[in-house]
C-alpha cells in the first residue's frame, strides 16, 4: 500500500507566512497529525506532495521513512497526485489523504481501505450544510457515478448532502493512466482527482464509500476560526478520553494535551491546565487550577497547588508543590518533599522529606534527606562563566537569607543561621554563621529630599 499526503497549498486564509500545513493542533503541525495516522498503516510508501514554502516544510517533517514529491504549480489535486505516481509501489492501492486534515482516525482510515479492496473507495460524510464540498451523484441504484464540485453543480446537485471529503483509496495500477487523462475543463481550470471516480465507474471498477464516525474527522483548516474549532474539537476528545479512563476534570472544555497524558487511578485536574511532551501522572495525583507541565513525571498522592510550571522533571511520591512553584530541566524531587511558593529549582536532586516552602533558588545542588531551605535562600552556582555545585547533607537546617556560594559542602546535621553568606564548607552538627556584628548609630540622622 501507498499513502500520499497533499500538503501543497498556500492557504491565504491563513494570512500567515507559514505555510498552512504547519500550524499547530495540540502543540503539532497539522500535516504531523496526519503523517503520524498514516504511520500506523506501515505503508509501503510514504510520499508528501509539497509546494507552498517548500523548504521549511520539509525542514520541518523530514524524517527517514518520508519521500517527497514538489507540486511547483497548484494546478488541483489531481496534478499534485500525478506528482506522487513516479515514487508510486506496486501496492495494490494507494490511499490519498491531505495535510490539512488532521484528525481523521486510524478506524475510519482502515474501513475505508477495506471498501477499497478491488476497486475505488471513498471517504464521505453527510452534512447538513454541505456549501461548497463536491457532491456525490448516485444513480438510480443508489451506485456512486461521480463526484461534482459546488462550482460545476447544478441546482438538483447542490441539494445533495453526501459530500466528498478528498480522501480515497485506489487501485495504484490505474492511477497513471487516470490522471494523465483529467481535463481541467471546468469552473476552477484545475485538474481533480475526483473525476477518476467517473473514469472507474466507466471501468466497471467497483466505487464504494465509507464513512468516519464523527464529522470532525473530516474537517479541514482554512482559516484561523477553522484552525481554532479543530483544536477544542480535538481537545475535547483527549478530556473524553481522560474521564473515561477515570480522571476527574473540573471543567472538561478547559484542558490542553500537547503530547502524551498517562495516568493513574482517582487523579485530579483543575481548570486551565496544559500539559506538554511526555507527563506522567501517579494514582491520586491533584493538579491546581493554570498549571504547566512539560516532560514531567509526578509520583503518586502528590498535590500540585495553582500556577506552577514544571519541565524536564522528576517528582517522586506523597509531594507538596506549589502555588507558583517552577521546577526547571534536570530538577529530581524525592518522596514527601515540599516546594512552596516562589521556588525555583533547576538540575538538582533533593531527598526525601526535605522542605523549600518559599523564596528560594536552588540550582546544581544536592540536597539530602529531611533538609529545611529557610526562604530567601539562593545556591550562587554562577559565576558568570562556569555552574558550580552546591551540596547539602541530610538534616541540615538553613535559616533565612542565606546565600551557599559554589562549590561547597553544608555537612551532615549542620545549622546555617539567618543570613550568613557561605564560602567554605560547613562542618557537621554545628552551627555556622556568617554576618557583620550588629551596631547602633546614635543621633544618626535619615537624609531628607532638597526642595527645589
Amino acid at each position: 500500500m501507498n499513502i500520499v499526503i497533499l500538503a501543497a497549498g498556500q492557504g491565504k486564509r491563513m494570512h500567515s507566512n507559514l505555510p498552512k500545513v504547519l500550524h499547530p493542533i495540540a502543540g503539532k503541525p497539522l500535516a504531523q497529525h496526519v503523517i503520524d495516522t498514516a504511520r500506523q498503516l506501515a505503508p509501503e510508501k510514504l510520499i508528501v506532495v509539497y509546494g507552498h514554502g517548500g523548504e521549511i516544510v520539509r525542514a520541518t517533517l523530514s524524517a527517514p521513512d518520508i519521500l517527497w514529491a514538489e507540486q511547483a504549480q497548484q494546478l488541483g489535486t489531481g496534478h499534485a497526485l500525478a506528482q506522487a505516481v513516479p515514487q508510486l509501489g506496486d501496492g495494490a492501492q494507494t490511499l490519498v489523504l491531505y495535510g490539512d486534515v488532521p484528525l481523521t482516525s486510524l478506524a475510519t482510515l482502515k474501513r475505508l481501505l477495506q471498501a477499497g479492496r478491488d476497486g475505488l473507495a471513498i471517504l464521505t460524510v453527510d452534512l447538513a450544510d454541505p456549501t461548497g464540498y463536491g457532491r456525490i451523484v448516485r444513480d438510480e441504484g443508489g451506485q456512486v457515478c461521480r463526484i461534482v464540485e459546488q462550482k460545476d453543480a447544478s441546482e438538483a446537485e447542490k441539494a445533495i448532502r453526501e459530500i466528498n471529503t478528498g480522501i480515497m483509496a485506489m487501485p495504484t495500477a490505474r492511477l497513471g493512466e487516470w490522471l494523465s487523462s483529467l481535463k481541467n475543463d471546468n469552473a476552477q481550470g484545475e485538474y481533480y482527482l475526483t473525476d477518476v471516480v467517473a473514469l472507474a465507474v466507466a471501468e466497471g471498477l467497483p466505487v464504494r464509500t465509507a464513512q468516519p464516525d464523527g464529522e470532525w474527522e473530516v474537517l479541514g483548516v482554512n482559516s484561523k476560526v477553522q484552525l481554532a474549532e479543530l483544536e477544542r474539537q480535538h481537545q475535547r476528545n483527549i478530556a473524553d478520553q481522560l474521564l473515561v479512563g477515570g480522571v476527574r476534570l473540573a471543567d472538561p472544555a478547559r484542558i490542553d494535551v500537547r503530547g502524551q497524558l498517562a495516568h493513574g487511578r482517582d487523579v485530579a485536574i483543575d481548570v486551565g491546565c496544559v500539559f506538554e511532551g511526555q507527563v506522567e501522572l501517579g494514582d491520586a495525583v491533584e493538579v491546581g487550577p493554570y498549571c504547566v507541565l512539560k516532560n514531567v513525571k509526578v509520583g503518586a498522592g502528590t498535590r500540585i497547588a495553582a500556577f506552577c510550571h514544571f519541565e524536564d522533571a522528576v517528582i517522586g511520591p506523597d509531594g507538596v508543590l506549589g502555588p507558583y512553584a517552577r521546577l526547571r530541566p534536570g530538577t529530581e524531587l524525592g518522596p514527601e518533599v515540599h516546594v512552596g511558593n516562589f521556588v525555583e529549582i533547576k538540575k538538582s536532586v533533593i531527598g526525601a522529606q526535605s522542605k523549600a516552602n518559599h523564596l528560594a533558588y536552588i540550582g546544581d545542588a544536592e540536597i539530602g534527606q529531611r533538609v529545611n531551605v529557610g526562604a530567601g535562600t539562593i545556591t550562587c552556582n554562577y559565576d558568570g562563566a562556569n555552574k558550580f555545585k552546591t551540596v547539602i547533607e541530610d538534616d541540615v537546617f538553613i535559616g533565612s537569607d542565606t546565600q551557599l556560594v559554589a562549590p561547597v559542602t553544608v555537612h551532615r546535621g549542620a545549622t546555617l543561621g539567618a543570613g550568613t553568606t557561605l564560602t567554605k564548607d560547613a562542618p557537621p552538627d554545628a552551627l555556622t554563621v556568617s554576618r557583620p556584628k550588629q551596631i547602633t548609630v546614635a543621633g544618626w540622622q535619615r537624609p531628607v529630599k532638597e526642595k527645589k
